[in-house]
């Protein structure tokens, strides 16, 4: 049994990576550890920032972790919201303003091609490994869905012909970012046990 702790205060995260982890994994959450406060994400850098995370948390429990970070690449805003996907439109990290905000600066945009990164660093026993997951789309330009969160209800895969929020967490996790770089970690995970 490997015991982690994901570092994150995103219960949609949590409920997410939940539905993938093997029984062999024990998930261990941060108001477990009795960390309350915002995790520090300074990087300019999605990989900086689940670094600094895992870093953070594992230097100041002294625990196995593991933490992510994820953006929203649009190439036609050469590479917005990225690094600042949460806090596009402000520091309230309001995903309303911020689906706003891209639709706005997208208006007279033909061609909506993007991705969604995500970088997981994972702290285990004194190394970090990082682990990437990829899925490239475009954006809607309307909100269609009410199912997922962030910018889920303007966002399609490739090749699907609907949005992360128009699917059900499993059908989600079988195109996400977020669950190829997961499962990349488990295969890891899996190997080391």
């Amino acid at each position: 049994m490997i015991k982690l702790v994901f570092a994150t205060a995103n219960q949609n995260k949590v409920k997410e990576i939940d539905t993938l982890l093997p029984e062999s994994i024990l998930l261990t959450s941060l108001k477990e550890l009795g960390q309350k406060k915002d995790i520090p994400e300074t990087s300019k850098t999605i990989d900086g920032n689940a670094i600094q995370k895992a870093n953070f948390i594992s230097e100041k429990y002294n625990v196995n972790c593991f933490a992510d970070d994820t953006g929203l690449e649009i190439n036609a805003l050469k590479g917005e919201p990225g690094v600042n996907s949460a806090r596009y439109a402000g520091i309230e990290k309001d995903a309303d303003l911020n689906i706003k905000l891209v639709l706005k600066n997208m208006d007279e945009v033909t061609k909506r091609g993007a991705q969604f990164k995500t970088v997981i660093a994972l702290n285990l026993d004194g190394e970090q490994h990082l682990f990437f997951g990829v899925v490239k789309g475009t954006i809607r330009k309307q909100r269609i869905g009410q199912n997922g969160f962030g910018y889920d209800p303007i966002f399609e895969p490739e090749n699907c012909g609907r949005t992360f929020a128009e699917m059900t967490l499993e059908e989600k996790n079988k195109y996400s970012h977020r669950a190829r770089a997961f499962n990349k970690m488990i295969r890891f995970l899996n190997s080391r046990s």
